[in-house]
């Protein structure tokens, strides 16, 4: 089985470093693109491979680059890197940014390339600290080879890089909201269109990709998409970071086919669920996610298998729910993130979540009403999906409604008898 992404990761966690990169054949898809391909063969490229994004919305890649204008007369251009990883329960990207810096670097320069863009940025959290200073490093050792700056690879082309660290807020991850972040603003969702690609950094044309989506890049170039595509399981193309947390044997994240079944994933990789706990249903694209079931099991981790069971692929990085663990209390837990992390900026989020909240808390007290299950479902649809300027409110939605509909009676145990009855 063939793990591109991960091939270059250490057993001891120290990063690969510029010799280790290029001995995996590092930088050989960078060179095959400036020196043997056009900017719109790479994009050519990437569409055939079928390439969709690893952020969670999952948009075709190359059809996202293709949006660029291009051409003399597009002007100032940039690409910027959405490291900002703040989804509970998601790690994959710090695996990449700190073990293999350079696969991120070189997937930036032909991404970047491919856009014409001659500007480009990596929007880091701010608590990854180590990946900064990996980063840091690799990004000298890149300028130092001639790999980056001023004519790459003695081509034509040139893109300088810079490396921003985030305030930390989770709205960050929201594309329009790191570009506010980036320009020095307020991080607050912008009104779409104009999307990006037309008018985002500093109004010029800009295109924001994941880590793990850039990171799939050099691969494609260096062997072809008809490569990339048979390292799936799905109609998807290429592999996915899968990873799991809770009460499981081996919690982590591994470089899988995608399209991998969910029972594969907890079962042989994750080692199954701890002794003495039972699965009672999972969040399987992080915690904006809807749960799903111990009857999906056998659904393939792919964007439309999961879309198809109720669910989103997301991040990929599966949260455990165990039949020891409170689904309401869970929960709660994770609204409080969600309303702490509001920008403010529309009304359902701002006063819609700390509701949710504070029905949520009244109802793990003691203090719950027969109206409150109701009031509940009632608000994820207000905060739902077309009533906010972005996802954060209807990824808070996700994991409440699914909940209130497969736990339901975890929910009424809370309300008094008389209530019940009712």
């Amino acid at each position: 089985m063939e793990r591109p992404l991960t091939q270059n990761i250490k057993p001891d966690g120290s990063p690969a470093r510029l010799e280790d990169y290029l001995h995996n054949g590092g930088y050989e898809g960078l060179r095959r693109a400036v020196k043997d391909l056009s900017p719109l063969e790479v994009q050519a490229a990437v569409k055939d491979a079928g390439l969709r994004g690893r952020g969670g919305a999952g948009f075709p890649t190359g059809v996202k680059w293709g949006l660029v204008p291009m051409g003399q007369s597009a002007g100032q251009k940039y690409l910027v890197v959405n490291a900002d990883e703040m989804e509970p329960g998601t790690f994959k990207d710090r695996l990449l940014l700190e073990g293999d810096p350079h696969q991120l670097l070189e997937g930036l320069i032909i991404t970047a390339f491919a856009i014409q863009a001659s500007i480009a940025y990596i929007f880091l959290r701010g608590e990854y600290v180590l990946a900064a200073e990996r980063l840091r490093q690799a990004i000298s050792e890149a300028e130092q080879s001639g790999h980056l700056g001023k004519n790459v690879l003695g081509s034509d082309f040139s893109v300088e890089v810079h490396l921003h660290t985030s305030a930390g807020r989770y709205i960050c991850g929201e594309e329009t909201a790191l570009l506010n972040s980036l320009e020095g603003k307020r991080a607050t969702p912008r009104a779409k269109p104009p999307f990006p690609q037309i008018s985002g950094l500093w109004g010029r044309p800009t295109v924001v990709n994941n880590v793990e989506t850039l990171c799939n890049v050099p691969h494609i170039i260096r062997k072809g998409a008809d490569w990339y595509r048979t390292l799936s399981r799905s109609s998807d193309a290429g592999t996915k970071l899968y990873g799991v947390s809770g009460r499981v044997k081996r919690p982590g994240l591994w470089e899988l086919p995608i399209g991998t079944p969910v029972r594969e994933i907890i079962e042989e990789h994750a080692g199954g669920m701890q002794d003495g706990h039972r699965l009672k249903g999972f969040l399987p694209g992080g915690a904006s996610t809807d749960f799903l079931l111990p009857q999906h099991l056998d659904v393939p981790m792919d964007f439309q298998a999961i879309a198809d069971a109720g669910s989103r692929l997301g991040t990929g990085t599966m949260i455990i729910l165990d039949d020891k663990t409170c689904p309401v209390r869970m929960v709660l837990n994770l609204e409080r993130f969600f309303a702490r992390e509001s920008c403010g900026w529309c009304t359902p989020c701002r006063d819609g979540l700390p509701w949710v909240v504070q029905v949520l808390e009244d109802l793990v007290a003691g203090r719950g009403r027969a109206e409150d299950l109701p009031l509940l479902a009632r608000l994820c649809r207000t905060i739902g999906p077309g009533n906010t300027f972005c996802a954060l409110a209807p990824g808070a939605a996700a994991p409440l409604g699914s909940a209130l509909t497969h736990f339901r009676g975890d929910f009424e145990h809370y309300l008094p008898r008389a209530a019940r009855v009712a």
